[in-house]
Formats: structure tokens, sequence, C-alpha cells
């Protein structure tokens, strides 16, 4: 086990993995929009990129955390992968104003953000 850095540090360290998190789901949105508006995806195709967007985000972010903290790794990653939710949903509810239509999803999509990022840190 390494060096556990400071706390200020690691809040720097979140920060940065999820700013990391959202440039390349922005990244990963954009080139599924333009495949949508491309090759005519079905609605299904889409929900599929959707969803294997948030595990590429959040292992990334995971794993980047994971790299800089280098102690309980899979802590750190489990966080991260919580946070990206967190804001996620956040996002969510300012713009539909309300998880009405997402409901079914929620705790499946919690699941997916947390175990992507805590597998991330792990592998780190």
């Amino acid at each position: 086990m390494g060096r556990v850095p400071e706390k200020n540090s690691i809040v720097t360290i979140m920060i940065q993995a999820l700013l990391l998190s959202y440039i390349i789901t922005g990244a990963m949105l954009l080139l599924l929009t333009m495949l949508l508006y491309k090759l005519q995806l079905s609605e299904p195709i889409v929900a599929i990129g959707i969803v294997a967007i948030y595990i590429i985000c959040s292992f990334l972010g995971g794993f980047f955390s994971g790299k800089k903290i280098k102690d309980r790794k899979f802590i750190w990653g489990l966080l991260l992968g919580a946070l990206y939710f967190l804001i996620l949903t956040v996002i969510s509810l300012i713009v539909n104003r309300s998880l009405q239509e997402s409901v079914s999803n929620f705790f499946t999509t919690l699941l997916i953000c947390i175990g992507s990022g805590m597998l991330g840190g792990m592998l780190s």
C-alpha cells in the first residue's frame, strides 16, 4: 500500500477524476449523437450506447482516482461512481424536473456507475 495523500489532495483528485469522466462523457455522447443522425439508430441501440458510456466513464474515473490515491483504491472508485451518478441525477432533475421517466432505471444505473467506478479503482 502506498502513502495516502492529504485530505485536500484527495478532494482535488476526485474533482479531477469527475472532470475527466464528464469530458469523456460529453465526447462520447457527441459521437453517439452523430451516429444516431448518420445511421438512424434505433432507440434500443441508443439506450445500450448510453449505458456503455456510463460504464466506460465511471470505470475511467475510478481508475484515475485509484491510480492517484493509491490506497483503498476500490473505495475511491466506488465513491467516484456514486458522485458520477449523483451529478447525472441532479442534471436529469434540472432538465426534466422529475425522475418519473427514469425511476425504473434509477437503481440499475446507480449500481452500474458504482460497480464500474469500483472496478476501475480495483484495476488501477
